[in-house]
């Protein structure tokens, strides 16, 4: 019976990777259809940059609400629910006529992506209980080379074919490979009735978990919306090096995403997070004291090493905390740790424009101390076999 269950949560586990990389992909796929939007809908980069803010609204808003939908149906049936209607979201965006529209369409499509976000995450917290052992590292580097694949394609296939077609083959291409995957996704333990009801939970704990998960994603979004701008004008970097100083970080914090299971299957959650945490504030101090462009870029990689594991270990902690439920949990730090991906682009931008962004890195790296102060909080992601799902 054991060795039945866990060849039952062994598909499972691959299912919900499966997920994780259409999630990805969908996202990825966004990001080359934008220039296009713009022409298309004839805006200025002002409105782009408030119908993109309604995307993020949108999943902001279904992160917080989906925890209530996973608590009265299980992360299953949500994450079913929300992958094959997300798989549809690119497309509407790209047959919205007008701004109106395509406000309601961004909107919507970020809400599915977000509430997925949640649900799938929940979902993998099932698995590795069922397991015994880690897989949310992994889940997250399928999320990265679901983004990888969606981005590099989508250029290529919208100059060859057009934005329209291109939507059409994301959406065949998530749908076909959702449900191949969504018969194998394993399904929760039963949730007492007493217990279904959504509520906040009480516990501190889940939202210094959620405040720790807010500053590791401000540091991810840092680099990725102001990081080429450093390099260009405080280090004088030509275009196509500025380039460089995401792709390096991105580029190590996907492979490391894919080693670090068996980094925290072999060490534990808490000791990888510590390490973690020095290794990602490093390579942030050392990128913000930079010299030369290119010192930076090897400092950004360093950190994306570090930044790699820090969210999935806060993740499952989330989904693991003892009184809470795991889409309660897992609600709450998605919302603030997606939050902080909104709001930290302005605030670094406000300050970077007076003070220059050396001193931004320099700050960002102390955070990320203070979050390695607070590391005994992911002990709740160390685990063992569950054995009544054994």
């Amino acid at each position: 019976m054991r060795a039945a269950n866990q060849a039952i949560a062994a598909r499972g586990r691959w299912a919900i990777a499966a997920i994780f990389l259409v999630n990805g992909f969908l996202i990825g796929s966004w990001a080359p259809q934008i220039p296009v939007f713009l022409n298309r809908l004839d805006i200025t980069e002002f409105t782009l940059g408030l119908l993109i803010l309604l995307f993020g609204a949108g999943a902001v808003s279904a992160m917080a609400w989906a925890g209530h939908l996973i608590a009265r149906h299980g992360s299953k049936f949500v994450t079913s629910l929300f992958a094959l209607t997300g798989s549809f979201g690119l497309l509407l965006v790209a047959l919205a006529p007008n701004v109106p529209v395509a406000a309601i369409t961004m909107f919507l499509f970020g809400g599915m992506i977000g509430a997925m976000d949640v649900s799938m995450n929940a979902n993998a917290v099932t698995a590795e209980k069922m397991l015994g052992r880690a897989i949310m590292s992994s889940s997250h580097g399928f999320w990265s080379l679901g983004g990888f694949v969606g981005g590099g394609l989508g250029g290529i296939a919208i100059q060859s074919c057009g934005h329209l077609v291109h939507a059409v083959l994301v959406t065949a291409a998530a749908i076909v490979l959702v449900a191949v995957s969504l018969r194998h996704v394993v399904a929760d333990a039963p949730t007492p009735q007493e217990h279904r009801r959504f509520i906040l939970p009480r516990s501190p704990a889940v939202y210094l978990l959620g405040l720790m998960a807010l500053l590791c994603m401000n540091s991810e979004g840092a680099v990725l919306d102001w990081g080429a701008l450093y390099m260009r004008q405080e280090l004088g970097a030509d275009i196509a090096t500025a380039g460089f100083a995401y792709a390096a970080f991105a580029g190590t914090m996907a492979a490391m995403r894919f080693l670090g299971d068996a980094v925290r299957n072999r060490f534990g959650a808490v000791a990888t997070f510590r390490i973690s945490a020095l290794v990602a504030a490093a390579g942030m101090l050392a990128a913000g004291i930079a010299p030369w462009s290119w010192f930076a870029i090897a400092a950004f990689a360093v950190s994306g090493l570090g930044i790699a594991n820090m969210v999935p270990i806060l993740f499952s902690a989330a989904g693991n905390q003892p009184g809470v439920s795991s889409g309660a949990g897992m609600s709450v730090v998605t919302t603030m740790g997606y939050s902080g991906i909104l709001a930290a682009p302005s605030l670094i931008g406000f300050v970077g424009e007076r003070t220059g962004f050396s001193p931004v890195f320099v700050g960002i790296a102390l955070l990320l101390v203070l979050v390695f102060m607070m590391s005994q909080l992911a002990s709740a992601a160390e685990f063992s076999a569950d054995s009544s799902q054994a």
